[in-house]
């Protein structure tokens, strides 16, 4: 039985995606800030697949120490990690000039470094074994910066182009990486604001496209994929 890794799974396209692979049978290794959220969303994943195995780590994906630990007890738990998801992300909006002192460091901590440091700890394993498959949830914002989140834009550029160099040197060895690049979703990152579910991209819409691509020929990898609201960005 495979088993995916997923940073940020107990919510927004994170815990959509979780929900996914467990449909799937695949058994999940998953982490959050919060273990009641990590108890409940496990509870409800055995709900729908009793057959798989749940790992759960309370980690703060921006600290190195307590992602590697993640990392560290699926392996030891589950075996060979499979497929990662680097889902962990943070959104904030502010301008470049009007940014926090420790803005920089957080925001490239929450959403460039877990899937740098996730990639250099599983990168030697999953070209050794010549089999796996890596998801980097990017952003509609890494090819059209958004101006009032100036660092949240930037990173995201990074985490672009880290995927980008990822597949480079994983696919020699035939192991696959994905950008997925959504636009406008129904996340908490809109939560306090008046939007229209209909008018948005959905967590679900993510988690079928990332379960299709999964599922393809072990000759075909996306390189990306783009999924935006019909009617355009919010």
């Amino acid at each position: 039985m495979k088993t995916a890794l997923i940073t940020g799974a107990t919510k927004g396209m994170g815990r959509a995606i979780a929900f996914a692979f467990a449909k799937q049978g695949l058994n999940l290794a998953i982490c959050s800030r919060n273990i009641k959220d990590l108890e409940q969303i496990k509870a409800e994943l055995l709900s729908i697949n009793q057959q798989i195995s749940i790992i759960t780590v309370e980690a703060d994906a921006t600290k190195k120490d307590q992602l590697l630990n993640f990392a560290q007890t699926a392996e030891a738990q589950l075996g060979y990690i499979h497929v990662i998801v680097n889902n962990v992300g943070i959104y904030q909006p502010t301008s470049i000039l009007d940014d926090a002192e420790d803005t920089f460091d957080f925001q490239l901590s929450a959403n460039l470094r877990p899937a740098y440091e996730l990639y250099r700890y599983f990168g030697k394993k999953l070209a050794a074994a010549q089999n796996g498959h890596i998801f980097n949830i990017c952003s509609i914002a890494a090819i059209n910066p958004v101006v009032n989140a100036g660092m949240y834009s930037v990173t995201k550029a990074a985490t672009l182009s880290l995927s980008s160099i990822m597949r480079l040197e994983m696919q020699q060895y035939g192991v696959k990486v994905t950008s997925v690049i959504p636009g406008s979703t129904l996340t908490s990152s809109w939560d306090g604001v008046a939007v229209d579910a209909n008018k948005m991209v959905l967590p679900d819409d993510i988690a079928s496209a990332v379960i299709a691509i999964y599922n393809m020929s072990a000759g075909a990898n996306v390189n990306e994929i783009t999924i935006t609201p019909v009617f355009g960005q919010l």
